[in-house]
């Protein structure tokens, strides 16, 4: 697994689960009736940098031995802001730059609205992220830098993979703010600050292609 990290983001922790079928879980449904299903052991990896690259990188192991005979199912990894300081003072840092992929046909812990993308052979990531400002007034004034991407994170299923590699593209120039609203009930819609200046009332996030195309110009 090799992340190569951009310059004001850092690695996550990488969470890294492994399950096992000969030390299953006992469950309970509605009715009472006890049901198994595979056992679940998590660990956290901290990716070592490799020399003075901007490249990050751990060693998973697939079989993980033992008496319950451990075998890799997901692991949950990304990049985040390590200093949302640099944004403003009391600035939060949120959410964005997260990637999960599943190396067996378990369903993950994590899952979005687009499901698993299933892949083969080994999986190069590089999508684009720009940083978003998010000011919001209900229940207490708070400011959130997040990383926006098309997806809140990506998943993949990678049954053959044996080489990942991750490389966020981040637009730092390329800031978004969100300015939210102050009342409940008035009809009152938050308003989206482009980078060229372009103002927009919306209840939604940011239009991301709007971003590629000021991107791509």
């Amino acid at each position: 697994m090799t992340v190569k990290v951009p310059k004001d983001l850092a690695a996550n922790t990488m969470r890294v689960m492994y399950r096992s079928a000969k030390c299953p879980i006992s469950r309970s449904d509605g009715d009472g009736n006890r049901y198994e299903i595979k056992g679940a052991h998590a660990i956290e990896i901290e990716p070592q940098r490799l020399g003075k690259s901007d490249l990050y990188e751990a060693r998973l192991v697939r079989d993980g031995g033992g008496t319950c005979q451990w075998k890799l199912s997901n692991v949950t990894f990304g990049v985040h802001y390590e200093n949302s300081a640099q944004f403003g003072e009391g600035v939060k840092y949120g959410w964005g730059g997260e990637v999960i992929i599943a190396f067996d046909k378990n369903l993950p812990q994590q899952k979005n609205m687009y499901g698993l993308k299933e892949v083969d052979g080994d999986l190069s990531i590089r999508p684009d992220y720009y940083p978003w400002m998010i000011e919001t007034f209900i229940g207490g004034h708070e400011k959130t830098i997040v990383l926006l991407g098309r997806q809140d994170f990506l998943s993949y299923r990678a049954l053959t993979a044996e080489k990942v590699f991750f490389e966020p593209l981040l637009h730092s120039e390329m800031v978004v703010r969100t300015i939210g609203v102050k009342n409940i009930g008035k009809g009152e819609k938050a308003e989206n600050i482009y980078p060229d200046g372009t103002r927009e009332f919306s209840s939604s996030d940011p239009n991301i292609e709007r971003l590629s195309e000021m991107v791509a110009k």
